[in-house]
């Protein structure tokens, strides 16, 4: 079940193609970024980038075990588990852009990135669970309705 995103080629400063790769590089923004809250010595920066590090990084262990599902259901619902924990990210993110624990230049790039992977995610999401409504429509497994 490996997903991959669409897009032209891949130029200098295009994103990876693969969910799982673009997750890895995801995370280790995140960590970089974490790495800048906790240099802050501000208990809020550090609680606050510590919750952030942990959402930004569940995204891509959600991702990476979801290639290793037991059933199409398991796949959706790592998945799902990695939507929610983008948007949690997402949160985190505006906390930290709202209280200026770093400047809002700092947060943008990775604000859009999340946002992109919220979406990249939310898609396969919604393909996985058209085949397999599909694919219980073909044997016949349809609920009534």
């Amino acid at each position: 079940m490996r997903e991959v995103m669409g897009g032209s080629e891949r130029g200098m400063e295009s994103k990876p193609r693969d969910i799982r790769e673009r997750s890895i590089a995801y995370a280790v923004r995140a960590i970089r970024l974490y790495r800048a809250l906790e240099g802050r010595r501000d208990g809020a920066a550090r609680v606050v980038g510590k919750q952030f590090l942990r959402s930004a990084t569940s995204i891509g262990a959600n991702i990476q075990e979801a290639q290793s599902a037991e059933s199409r259901a398991d796949f959706i619902h790592k998945y799902g588990i990695a939507q929610k924990e983008a948007k949690e990210s997402l949160y985190w993110l505006q906390l930290i852009r709202e209280s200026e624990l770093l400047p809002k230049e700092r947060l943008t790039d990775i604000s859009r990135e999340t946002e992109e992977l919220y979406a990249v995610i939310t898609a396969i999401i919604v393909n996985a669970k058209r085949k397999a409504a599909a694919q219980r429509t073909n044997s016949g497994v349809d609920t009534p309705g």
